[in-house]
């Protein structure tokens, strides 16, 4: 299974869980995962069917921007990170 960190922010649609053990092969089926788990999700990540551009995921380390995108195939063992942009004034 692949494990999720659920950012600060996002903790309250996941009943206070840091991390969420997700299945799936890729990073799109992971998150389908997570967001069929906790429905309430869905709409902090998505715009259209679309990650929102201020929501970042990292797969370890790496950006899945620099990677496949969603289609970036995961192993059992795979931690992913929901990192969302922060912007200041």
């Amino acid at each position: 299974m692949t494990q999720v960190r659920i950012p600060t922010p996002l903790r309250p649609y996941t009943g206070g869980s840091e991390y969420v053990e997700v299945d799936g092969g890729t990073v799109a089926a992971a998150l389908d995962d997570l967001t069929r788990q906790y429905p309430e999700l869905k709409a902090h990540l998505y715009n259209d069917g679309e990650l929102r551009s201020f929501v970042n995921v990292f797969l370890g380390e790496e950006d899945i921007r620099y990677l496949d995108g969603v289609e970036t195939p995961l192993d059992g063992e795979t931690q992913l990170m929901i990192i969302p942009s922060i912007a200041g004034g």
